[in-house]
């Protein structure tokens, strides 16, 4: 088996959708001698935020001196990019090893058809096992209660914000909703909270009181400010009782980062790793793609994530931060069962003129249903273009000197985007696991 035959096998497995539920990541972690329980954990859950405090989470432990897992989805260009000990992205070749291997246990296990999400979990937990990892952050899929990852024994629980997202799995309401992401609270493990909304605090809390939790929550038991931001990352303060760090270097943008860095100090302090000159290197040395990350310069070429309202209401906001007064040509790709109108009313207003694309995937909309809905906003004269690589070669000539270009919408799009701007470039992909 070739590493793309590996990777076609898992893709493959979604054909068996999305199935939230226990009983298949149980049985199939069980047959390889359950390697959830040779580790450490955080678990962190969330709608917006959970990959950046999932990344700084690991970087803190991994500058501590902990051989470190990371598990965290989506990916932009690489399935690799999901698993990494020590910053390093999981080889080809193992997923192969692993894909193999994994397979023969699910044809030894009758009637079990695990869903793409469930296998890479076991795989993910596998390889940590086999690479002696003392310590991991590990990122739910989606939800958190019947969540694949949800099979982890934590040592400390995180929920980033929640907002309104993948409602046709986890309910209709932000009540239900945040009940699915505290399904993640375990009986007396310490629970960190980001910033959240009344109705889905009520709810966490309510759980972690019914589990007997101590919570902490940001805002009231720890705190962040925002000191600086550039082209760069941010630089903020700490503060909780019994640690105050000032003008920390944190090389991710965007003002809403000071939050997610320090929900992840928090954790850390709660892991018992609160060494103040540690967390400064830890946090340091985080790397995240797919955040406002500038993937190319001249003209400078940013890719975000944002595929929910309030993640492009604050990609909106930063975006306007970082590079004010600049004129932004948008690139929007989204997914057709995202709220397409939240997200574009968020992200239009940024724009001097607009794109309208698809990813290479079945769930994307189609670049004219999105100018339909701009247009039903109130937003006209955006660009169709069928293809993300296409849409990013108009947007250059469309873009004039010390103008932005802005591709966001889904990480699927941001992904794409990524992949042909190192293909344009000469980049081989494999250097992005150097």
């Amino acid at each position: 088996m070739k590493y793309n035959e590996a990777v076609g096998y898992l893709y493959g497995l979604q054909k068996h959708g999305i199935k939230l539920g226990l009983d298949n990541p149980r049985r199939l972690l069980a047959a390889i001698g359950n390697p959830q329980k040779s580790f450490s954990s955080i678990h962190i859950a969330g709608t917006n935020g959970k990959g950046s405090t999932s990344t700084a989470i690991a970087s803190i432990l991994r500058a501590n001196g902990f051989r470190t897992g990371l598990f965290t989805s989506p990916h932009l260009v690489s399935f690799t990019e999901r698993i990494r000990i020590d910053g390093r992205e999981v080889e080809e070749e193992t997923i192969v090893e692993l894909t193999g291997r994994l397979i023969e246990t699910v044809r030894n296990l009758p009637g079990l058809s695990p869903t793409f999400f469930e296998f890479a979990t076991a795989m993910a937990f596998l390889y940590f096992r086999e690479n002696a990892v003392q310590w991991a952050a590990v990122e739910t899929g989606m939800g958190g209660r019947l969540d694949a990852t949800n099979t982890v024994e934590p040592r400390v629980a995180v929920i980033t914000p929640v907002s309104m997202d993948h409602r046709e799995f986890l309910g209709g309401t932000l009540r239900e909703i945040a009940g699915e992401k505290a399904g993640i609270i375990k009986p007396g493990v310490p629970l960190v909270l980001g910033p959240q909304m009344p109705e889905a605090l009520a709810v966490m809390e309510e759980t972690a009181q019914k589990n007997s939790c101590p919570v902490y929550i940001y805002g009231r038991d720890f705190y962040s400010t925002l000191r600086e931001q550039t082209a760069t990352g941010i630089t903020f303060d700490y503060e909780s009782p019994g640690l105050e760090l000032k003008d920390i270097f944190f090389p991710l943008r965007g003002y809403y980062q000071a939050v997610n860095a320090a929900t992840a100090i928090k954790a850390i302090e709660l892991a018992g790793s609160a060494d103040a000159d540690l967390i400064r290197k830890g946090l340091g040395e985080a790397i995240l793609p797919g955040r406002l990350e500038l993937a190319s310069a001249n003209p400078d070429i940013v890719l975000d994530g944002a595929h929910n309202p309030e993640a492009a209401r604050t990609l909106a906001r930063a975006i306007r931060e970082i590079y004010p007064g600049r004129n932004i040509v948008l690139v929007a790709g989204i997914m057709s069962d995202k709220d397409i109108d939240g997200i574009l009313k968020e992200l239009l207003p940024v724009a001097r003129k607009t794109i309208f694309t698809a990813p290479a995937y079945a769930r994307a909309a189609r670049p004219e249903e999105l100018s339909e809905r701009a247009g039903g906003l109130g937003f006209t004269g955006g660009l169709l273009c069928p293809e993300v690589s296409g849409a990013i070669e108009k947007a250059r000539g469309l873009a004039e000197a010390g103008d932005i270009i802005l591709i966001a919408g889904s990480f699927y799009t941001a992904g794409e985007a990524k992949e042909a701007i190192l293909r344009r470039s000469g980049t081989s992909f494999s250097r992005l696991r150097e």
